[in-house]
Formats: C-alpha cells, sequence, structure tokens
C-alpha cells in the first residue's frame, strides 16, 4: 500500500460573462461546485485539454489566444477522496451561451466575489477565485 495520495492534473477555467459574473459546474451524482474543465491527457498541454474539456462539458469553443493564465494551484480533490488536484487555472471571457454536456449536470453563473452560500470546492474558493478577482 502506498503512503503517496494520487495527484490529478487538471487544467481549470474560469469562464466570465460579460457581466461579471463566473460560470461554475457541477458533475452528475455531485454536491459540489467545481470549475469547468478537467484532466490533462499525457502528452497534452494545458490549454488544449483546457479547450477539449470545455467543448465535451459545455458545447463551447474558446480561443485559447483569449485565455489569460492564472497560475497553478493545488488542493485537494473535490470528487476523489485522498487525491490532490493541481490545477493549470486560465481566466477567459466568453460571449456565447454554455450548455451542459458529458456529465455536467447543472452550470450556474455566480459573482465570483459571493460564494460563501454555494457548496464549491476548496481550490475553487480559497485559490482560483481570488486569483482571478486579484487579476482582473
Amino acid at each position: 500500500m502506498s503512503t503517496h495520495s494520487a495527484t490529478i492534473r487538471i487544467a481549470a477555467a474560469v469562464l466570465a460573462g460579460p457581466d461579471g459574473r463566473v460560470l461554475v459546474v457541477r458533475k452528475r451524482g455531485t454536491r459540489i461546485f467545481i470549475q469547468p474543465g478537467g484532466k490533462i491527457e499525457p502528452g497534452e498541454a494545458p490549454l488544449e485539454a483546457l479547450c477539449r474539456e470545455v467543448r465535451e462539458e459545455l458545447d463551447l469553443v474558446i480561443d485559447p489566444a483569449s485565455a489569460s493564465y492564472l497560475g497553478r494551484f493545488s488542493a485537494p480533490a473535490a470528487h476523489e477522496a485522498g487525491a490532490t488536484v493541481v490545477a493549470e487555472a486560465y481566466w477567459l471571457v466568453i460571449q456565447s451561451a454554455p450548455a451542459p454536456q458529458a456529465e455536467i449536470e447543472e452550470i450556474r453563473w455566480v459573482d465570483p466575489a459571493a460564494v460563501d452560500a454555494l457548496e464549491l470546492a476548496i481550490l475553487s474558493r480559497e485559490h482560483i477565485l481570488p486569483a482571478y478577482r486579484s487579476a482582473r
């Protein structure tokens, strides 16, 4: 038995609408909201993974050139006990409406400075959204 916890490498997006609210998603069968995005496949660049995942999860085509890098953040995984998630996070302003696809059960637009009442992943609440608020 290994004493090392699993590390999950992901690309995560702060998708901002024209009104300044940001999109969070909830996967089917879970209660915690997370940033859109997903696992980076072997040999895939983080931004490539982000574009692929956002297309699969939300039916959005994003322009990688429009993404602003927020940083690399790490926190306990929201949906995999004992695992740590390491995220390459990007911020993008989107104009088109996302539609939940694949494993996404719910999407919600939220004020990034007022998420206290929302069940939100530690990665989003303590790292990604504060970085976004500082960057914009």
